[in-house]
């Protein structure tokens, strides 16, 4: 339980506003052309300069507005009657600023480690109950047992782009996965390892998202 090492960035800044306690609950937010279209509660690992830590336990519920223009239509988890996370629970490795987070994932009975997910996403920005992003459709899977990383949902992330779900973006989403691509094949690791072998509080309770946390401005 609790944290295995820290991610060093000299002079990184995690962003204005206060930081989450460890424990806490942290709701994530994915904002779409200005609107609230997604909303998962998550549990604060650690929350310092260079590094927020979120895990997304089995059973946190998903939360979808009712209300808004949805020019991208309903939240495809929504459609596909996904409520809430299942299997072993994630987490989520943030740098400040970063357009992407490092997840990582177990599997099996004994929860033993399946691999790294390079999630490619806004940088998360800060707001009053949690922080808000979108994901970017576009991801890299490192599986534990493969010499190699994957791109995965190519061909949906350029359905996606058909869509007009990221107007503008598609270039600098692209150039995101590339550069981790070429960090990794140069043998790069920007992460602690050790995060593979974490476990959570069994103390800690499934969290629940608050009451109108789909009302909360979105942030800019």
């Amino acid at each position: 339980m609790g944290r295995p090492g820290r991610v060093q960035r000299d002079g990184a800044q995690a962003g204005a506003g206060r930081r989450f306690r460890p424990g806490e609950v942290v709701v994530r937010r994915e904002i779409l052309h200005g609107e609230v279209w997604f909303g998962c509660p998550t549990v604060c690992v650690e929350d310092s300069p260079d590094l927020l830590v979120l895990y997304l336990p089995p059973g946190a519920e998903f939360g979808f507005p009712e209300t808004g223009h949805l020019p991208c239509g309903r939240h495809p988890w929504q459609v596909a009657g996904h409520r809430g996370w299942t299997g072993h629970g994630k987490l989520m490795l943030h740098r400040p600023g970063e357009a992407h987070s490092v997840d990582v994932f177990w599997a099996g009975p004994e929860r033993a480690f399946a691999g790294w997910y390079f999630n490619l996403q806004d940088p998360v920005r800060r707001t009053p109950i949690g922080v808000d992003t979108l994901d970017h459709e576009l991801d890299i899977w490192w599986p534990a047992d493969a010499e190699r990383y994957v791109w995965k949902d190519v061909e949906m992330f350029a359905q996606r782009l058909a869509e007009g779900r990221y107007p503008g973006m598609a270039d600098a989403i692209r150039a995101e996965g590339d550069r981790i691509a070429a960090l990794l094949d140069a043998g790069e690791r920007w992460w602690d390892e050790a995060w593979a072998s974490w476990r959570p509080d069994p103390a800690w309770p499934v969290p629940t998202l608050p009451a109108g946390w789909d009302a909360v401005p979105p942030s800019r």
